[in-house]
């Protein structure tokens, strides 16, 4: 089942202009309806007070990590099945085994395009 263009998506980055570009992908693919939070707390406080269909985080975040937030949106069983793609500039073995413990749903190393963007969002939600 693709993601609906209608559906909610949360971007996760501490870097103002790695959420616009993010957000111009997802424009591209036709998603417009995205909130964003510049780093893992105000998403925490978002993801409570709305409902996403997927959050896409970059690692690399101070004070709390996209990793740290990946833990807590499974740990809440609420938020455990949110679809969750990491986004990293680093490709090390050992984030990505990390992440995929910790139960991501899929990782896009940067940069990156709409149509890596589409493959791994296509790829989350079966499509």
């Amino acid at each position: 089942m693709a993601l609906d263009h209608n559906a909610p998506i949360l971007i996760v980055d501490d870097y103002a202009t790695m959420i616009r570009i993010i957000r111009n992908l997802l424009r591209q693919l036709g998603y417009t309806n995205v909130d964003d939070a510049s780093d893992g707390t105000q998403a925490l406080e978002k993801i409570n007070e709305k409902t996403y269909q997927l959050i896409i985080s970059d690692w690399n975040m101070e004070p709390m990590t996209g990793y740290d937030l990946l833990r807590h949106v499974r740990s809440n069983e609420l938020t455990a099945r949110l679809p969750f793609i990491m986004v990293t500039a680093e490709s090390k073995t050992e984030n990505v085994i990390a992440a995929k413990k910790a139960g991501v749903n899929n990782y896009i190393v940067k940069p990156f395009n709409a149509q890596t963007l589409r493959g791994k969002i296509d790829t989350v939600f079966g499509a």
